[in-house]
Parts: structure tokens; sequence; C-alpha cells
């Protein structure tokens, strides 16, 4: 391990850009997979890596959904979302903003209020145990439609679980125009939620306009086309609009090419506010810590640059004044005692 790696894997991180189902380890696929022998997802920790290798955006939404298939009751959800939360904290991750779909779980029988009560319990269970501070986006599943959106804003503001932070839109980005989810991301905010929607993933920088004028997004999930247009990267550094960027993914996805092809560059030179995030980890073998090594390398970063990245993180995510505060002190502390 270099010493970069090194202060990375101490580094205190907040993460703004991770999937529940997505974030499930070999591991617990695979205990899912034991539990629900007719699905055609692998056993075999080491045959998943295999299953996760990705021909295109297409085969990786429908590699995805055969995983979300393994959640299938309560127990399932709760397990899932603890585990997550241990695998953040041997990464040193403080903080997540996870983005959970409950459309996809409650279509196929899990009640709205064990849902609920699951991912909850194991909110609470990971910030006492295990020091790791969860929160929620409720995402609408694109390709499921305008009955998926009413489902989940329906969930979001008539549940609203305490940990639910912010209203997001993920899911293939052709063929599902940002516009027609307005009256949903209308409802959530008017419910006091944020708007995060996936938008410039696999389409041209038409698609972030729309999530910005349409959806109100406060963030940006991807935003990898932002640089085609000029324009479009000058409105989101005035208005301090962060990209949740997922460099790793982003390639396995392929959409982008190679890692030295990524705009991370590009974007954070424009000024705009960069946050490095992990996506789906396990799926595309990365975790955050690794996806940070790949920052420092495209950004040219050493341990002062990296700190600054964690604090965008922060900067970017929804938690209090307060609470920004402490882990931003963490983080300049621990930076001050790795120089020393």
């Amino acid at each position: 391990m270099s010493d970069l790696d090194a202060f990375i894997a101490g580094l205190p991180k907040a993460e703004l850009h991770v999937h529940h189902v997505g974030s499930a380890s070999p591991r617990i696929v695979s205990e899912l997979a034991a539990r629900h022998p007719d699905s055609a997802v692998p056993t075999d920790p080491e045959a998943l890596a295999d299953y996760f290798t990705f021909r295109d955006f297409a085969h990786f939404i429908e590699v995805y959904l055969s995983v979300v298939d393994l959640v299938r009751d309560a127990e399932d959800v709760r397990l899932l979302t603890y585990e997550v939360a241990r695998d953040m904290a041997r990464q040193q991750i403080r903080y997540a903003e996870l983005t959970l779909t409950p459309f996809s779980s409650t279509r196929r029988g899990i009640p709205d209020a064990a849902y609920v009560e699951a991912i909850e319990d194991a909110r609470k269970a990971a910030e006492s145990e295990l020091g790791v501070v969860l929160r929620w986006c409720f995402d609408i599943p694109g390709e499921a439609g305008l009955e998926a959106a009413e489902e989940t804003a329906r969930i979001a503001c008539d549940l609203q679980p305490e940990g639910l932070v912010s209203f997001g839109l993920g899911g293939p980005e052709i063929g599902v125009p940002r516009p027609q989810f307005k009256p949903y991301f209308d409802r959530a905010r008017a419910a006091g939620l944020h708007s995060v929607p996936h938008a410039g993933e696999t389409t041209g920088p038409g698609t972030i306009w729309d999530a910005l004028n349409e959806l109100g997004a406060e963030r940006i999930g991807h935003g990898t086309s932002a640089t085609q247009d000029p324009r479009l990267l000058a409105h989101l550094a005035e208005h301090r609009i962060p990209l949740e960027v997922c460099p790793t993914s982003n390639i396995a996805t392929r959409a982008v090419r190679t890692l030295e092809e990524h705009p991370v560059k590009e974007m954070a030179d424009a000024g705009v506010l960069v946050t490095i995030n992990s996506d789906d980890p396990p799926m595309f073998g990365t975790d955050l810590n690794t996806e940070y090594a790949v920052a420092a390398r495209l950004l040219g970063l050493d341990t002062t640059g990296l700190a600054a990245l964690a604090k965008n993180a922060v900067t970017a995510s929804f938690m209090n004044t307060t609470a920004k505060a402490k882990l931003t002190a963490e983080i300049d502390a621990y930076t001050a005692s790795w120089r020393d």
C-alpha cells in the first residue's frame, strides 16, 4: 500500500451516491441467492465476478434487477442495509446518503410499513454499533414508469421515515425523459425532500438541463455529459450544484470508454463542486477508497487535495450545520496528524 493509499484508507469520508442493493457484497449476494434458489444469480462468490461483468448499460440494468429480486422480505432488507453499513465503517465512511428503491420491494410483496421499519431499524443499529450515520434517498426506477413514480412519492410523503432526506430518479435515461416525473418531484419537494435525480450519465446535457429546470435538482447524479455544454458547466459552477461523480461505474457501464477519457478533471477545472462516489461498489469491483485513489490520479491530488475532496462531499451533503462542522473538523484533524 502506498502512502497515498494509506492516507485514503484512514480518511474520514461522506458518500452521497451509492445504491442500496448495488452495495450488496458478494458474501451477502451469495447468501441471499442461497436463500432464494430459484434465482439466476450465482451462489458462489467467485462466480459473481463474471456475473458482474457488463456488456453495456442495458446489461448492467438486467443484472442489477436480478439482484434486486433477491430482496424479498423485510428480513432481507434489514440484513442488506446493516451489512452495507458494516462495509462502509471499514472504509472510514462516517455518513452516507444511501439510495433506496422502495418500489422494487413493495411490488414484490413487502408491505411498505415493514420495508420502512426494516431500514430504520438497520439505520439506528448502524449508527449506535458501527458509528455510521445513514440517510435515505428514495429513488424512482425510471424504467418502471409513472406507476413507480406514484408509489415512490406516496411512500416517501406518507410514511416519511426519520432518515429520509431526498428524492431521486435512477435507471436508464435513454427513452425515459425527465420532465414526465415533475409532478412527483414537486410533491416530494413540497414535503421537504431534496431533489437528487440521475442525469447525463448515458445521455447528453439536455437531460441535465431537464433535471435542473423540471425536477428542481439540487445535486446531479453522475452528470457525465455536462462537459459537452460549456454553458451548463458554468451554470453548475455558479450555482454550486454538485455533481456526484462515480468514475469506475462510468467505465463499467460503458458511459465513458476509459478512465483517461473521464471528464472529472474538466468538471473540477471549471469550478464545479465535484464529489467522488462508488455507485454500486461490489458490482463494479470497487469501493469508495478505490474511487478516491482513482480521483487522486485523474485530478493530480496529494493528501491536501484528497482532504479537500472529502470536504466537498460534506459540503454537498444534506447534513445539518453542526454535523457538517464536526465531520469537517475530523477531516482536518486527521490530515494535520498525518502531516505530523
